[in-house]
């Protein structure tokens, strides 16, 4: 496809033209994209991550090496306080940095601010525990926009980058 049948640095609006609805058709019982070449003038429009792997680096001080990292597991059930150990635990064991699953959010067994707070608690134990810089990427995944803020400056407010 030609690259202006597209809008400009929009995943969604690509991701949607070549396979939005071809899954709602009856004729089709299974589909699978295996390849999809995108133009690189069409790459260049996407501004890409805020950051990249050098402004991570700095942050956990980790140069010369892969990043070690994990998503915390099992990825629901746990109360915060547990996630607050797993996290803990997986950072004083060797890793650099652990994740939430995409699935965490805030559900009734863990609240997102309980999650946060043991979460951080976790990386600056382990930070103090090891010597060395730690990190752990929370989702702020949310019903709303303004609660994604809201997550990401609470976030910010206890020590997350």
């Amino acid at each position: 496809h030609e690259c202006d049948l597209f809008e400009e640095g929009s995943l969604a609006n690509l991701t949607a033209s070549i396979i939005g609805n071809v899954f709602g058709f009856k004729a089709v019982k299974a589909l699978r994209l295996e390849d999809m070449r995108i133009p690189y003038a069409y790459l260049k429009t996407f501004q890409g991550p805020a950051t990249g792997i050098i402004v991570e680096r700095e942050r956990l001080d980790k140069f010369g090496r892969p990043f070690l990292g994990a998503t915390v597991k099992p990825k629901l059930g746990l109360s915060g306080k547990n996630y607050g150990r797993v996290v803990y635990e997986g950072l004083t064991g060797g890793l650099d940095f652990l994740k939430d699953d995409e699935n965490i959010n805030s559900q009734p067994f863990m609240r997102w601010k309980e999650r946060f707070l043991y979460c951080m608690e976790g990386v600056n134990r382990a930070s103090a525990a090891t010597g060395e810089v730690k990190g752990s990427y929370l989702n702020i995944t949310a019903a709303t926009i303004e609660q994604m803020y809201e997550r990401a400056e609470y976030a910010y407010s206890i020590g997350s980058v």
